[in-house]
Parts: C-alpha cells; structure tokens; sequence
C-alpha cells in the first residue's frame, strides 16, 4: 500500500471519527461527546502542544497518530509524547503505525524535543513486537489516580 503520512484537516472529521472511535474501543474507553469534541478542536489550535497526523492509503484515512510536546525537569528540551496511535484493521501489517512513529520522531527532531515516548497496555502484543523495534523499553510503571 502507498501511503501519504499528513497533518489532520478541518475537512477529515467524518474520515478520523470512526478511527477514533476504533481506537477507544480496543481500549475499552468511551468517552463523553465534548471531550471528544474539544480534543478535535485542540488540533486546530496554534496555542495548543496537541498535533494530529494520519494515513491515508487507496484514498481513505487509514491510521491515526496524537501527539503533543510538553516540558521536562529532566532536560532543557521539549519532550514529545505519543498519545495515541490507531490502524484500520484492514491495513495493519503494512507498515502503518511504522510510518506513523517515524513522522512523529521526525516532527519531534524538527521541533527540537530531546526525547519520544509513548505508552501501552500490556496486553497490546502485536503493537509491542513493532514497538519493541523502533525504541527501547524504559522499565517505567504507570500509576494513575482518577480526581
């Protein structure tokens, strides 16, 4: 499949909601609608470290990538993280999320972050097996306290 990696547009909502959509499923999320709705409108917005990127293949949007750049106490530069990543499940194994982590690296190096990290569930094998590929495991445990 020939790919086209591109920034989300105003015009992709109808073509990136079932991705999303896609997306809080396998993780077994939903979400209330103006969430939803005001993570789409932070893409749009110069003020706002939230970026969007997608796939398109044969004409149609088939992956998704969320990102975002935030300060460190660790380092002096920005630190990009990788939010959240989705494939259509006709197009996994065919080097969509590959493609989709390297333009976030790129976009990360281009924006002069010091570092790209993402997470995922244990579970997640089949996307641990390519990310096991592109970066190292950091060891790190995720701890999280609903307010």
């Amino acid at each position: 499949m020939t790919l086209l990696i591109r920034k989300l547009q105003p015009t992709d909502r109808a073509a990136w909601e079932p991705l999303w959509q896609g997306y809080l499923t396998f993780y077994k999320r939903a979400l209330r609608p103006e969430v939803t709705e005001k993570t789409w409108s932070r893409f749009f917005d110069t003020a706002e470290p939230v970026h969007a990127l997608v796939a398109e293949g044969q004409g149609r949007l088939v992956g998704l990538v969320h990102y975002l750049f935030h300060r460190s106490t660790w380092m002096i530069e920005p630190a990009c993280y990788l939010s959240d990543l989705f494939t259509s499940e006709a197009a996994r194994g065919q080097g969509v999320g590959r493609a989709l982590i390297e333009a976030v690296a790129a976009q990360a190096r281009a924006a002069g972050a010091g570092s790209l990290y993402w997470l995922t569930h244990e579970t997640n094998t089949t996307a641990r097996t390519l990310y096991d590929k592109l970066a190292e495991r950091s060891g790190f445990i995720r701890y999280r306290k609903p307010l």
